[in-house]
């Protein structure tokens, strides 16, 4: 059942991660190693792996469990990439680079309390047979 709204959740927050790898380009806190869109691909792997493994919604929760940790982390990591960038409070070219992973954490903890309601109802379905 790909018409769930746990799965327009996790679509969004797949959204995400395709917008921090297209505006995430000037990144480089490792070298010259694209740490960012190495991250963001597998971001996105992730989650379309758990929009098709709606038939098994406790992997389905692990995935997106693993989804924010990695999102939680990246939202660090371009926290103090932004700290470190030179200029001020007004410098506009600071970017809008760790608002995608918030959203999609975001959007991953709405999806989970959706896989769980809907695991509580199958098993409330499965007592009364």
């Amino acid at each position: 059942m790909l018409q769930r709204i746990q799965t327009v959740w996790i679509f969004l927050a797949i959204l995400g991660a395709i917008f921090l790898f297209v505006t995430g380009q000037d990144f480089s806190v490792f070298g010259p190693v694209p740490f960012i869109s190495v991250v963001c691909v597998g971001l996105v792997l992730v989650g379309f792996i758990s929009i098709l493994s709606y038939k098994d919604r406790k992997r389905q929760i692990l995935l997106n469990n693993i989804s924010i940790f990695i999102n939680a982390l990246l939202l660090g990591l371009l926290a103090y990439w932004l700290l470190s960038l030179s200029g001020g409070i007004n410098f506009p070219e600071k970017g809008i680079e760790p608002i995608f992973p918030l959203l999609s954490i975001i959007c991953l903890l709405i999806a989970n309390t959706y896989i769980r309601k809907d695991e509580r109802l199958v098993k409330s379905v499965d007592r009364l047979r």
